[in-house]
């Protein structure tokens, strides 16, 4: 799973509702990119081998999941609360055989916890210059040149690129947006740092007056740095999804035969209503069954 993404309290809760003992073994890792690397490792081992019966994947990386083979369809009659998770969940993860969306297609993997990606920034540096940043096109200002941190994604620097130039931060096509090529040269004249799990760490120093990344990243930060602010920007942002996904070889999985139904409790629990709050304001991710 991802680090920090679950409170070790829940995880407390859920072998203490178990009607036998169980052992449960959760490895966190510190970026997404790692467990959908280990994804395709796995897909290459023998048969009865030890795989994880799940796994946490963005929604970002579903459909390549998908495409790649990487991972099973989760069974939807197994999980108990499936309709009292919203609609628009359900719709995330409901793919076709080549990861598209697909209003009927199988369930591919299973939210549990969500958030958006934001500016970050220092109050005590942008004091002086008499402004705060409120949406992507301030990341252009010449004030703020050498001094940004973005993420190594390039979702995240198209996407919010698009957003500037008024477009979706989804749009597919783009060779349609003619400005597109130009807007990224200029905006890469801007950033000082590029990291997909430090991009928050030159801010914390000074290094750089302004990021952009998660928010459960930044919330965290927030807590402990008196000085870092955060804002979602007025033209819009991406909302992203953590996924338990069920590799595919774990249906090889001689070791786990006797838990097949283990994985399934799990995600049902994190679905229960007197767990989403838990979740949601200690994990600094907000769940999708949570009326928070």
């Amino acid at each position: 799973m991802l680090k920090n993404s679950i409170p070790p309290i829940l995880l407390r809760k859920f072998r203490q509702a178990q009607a036998s003992p169980v052992v449960l073994d959760f490895a966190p890792s510190a970026v997404l990119q790692d467990l959908f690397a280990s994804l395709q490792k796995w897909q290459q081992s023998k048969p009865g081998e030890n795989y994880p019966q799940l796994v946490t994947i963005g929604d970002y990386w579903l459909k390549a999941a998908i495409e790649q083979k990487l991972i099973q369809p989760l069974d939807s009659q197994k999980l108990t609360r499936w309709e009292q998770l919203p609609k628009p969940w359900q719709e995330l993860v409901r793919r076709d055989d080549r990861g598209n969306l697909a209003k009927d297609g199988l369930v591919w993997g299973a939210p549990y916890r969500w958030g958006t990606t934001a500016i970050a920034y220092r109050r005590d540096k942008f004091k002086p210059l008499g402004w705060q940043p409120t949406d992507w096109s301030d990341l252009w200002r010449p004030e703020l040149r050498d001094r940004i941190s973005l993420p190594n994604h390039p979702r995240e620097v198209i996407g919010l690129t698009l957003k500037k130039l008024g477009h979706s931060y989804n749009t597919e096509n783009l060779a349609n947006i003619p400005k597109l090529k130009a807007e990224l040269q200029q905006l890469h004249t801007q950033v000082k740092f590029y990291s997909s799990d430090a991009y928050l760490e030159p801010l914390i120093t000074g290094d750089t007056w302004l990021a952009v990344g998660y928010s459960t990243d930044i919330l965290g930060v927030m807590e402990r740095q008196s000085q870092i602010q955060a804002v979602i920007p007025a033209s819009g942002t991406a909302i992203w999804a953590d996924l338990w996904v069920q590799p595919n070889p774990a249906a090889k999985n001689t070791s786990s035969e006797a838990n097949n139904d283990l994985p399934y409790q799990w995600i049902d629990f994190c679905w229960q209503p007197e767990v989403a709050p838990i979740l949601s304001l200690i994990s600094d991710g907000a769940s999708p069954c949570s009326p928070l």
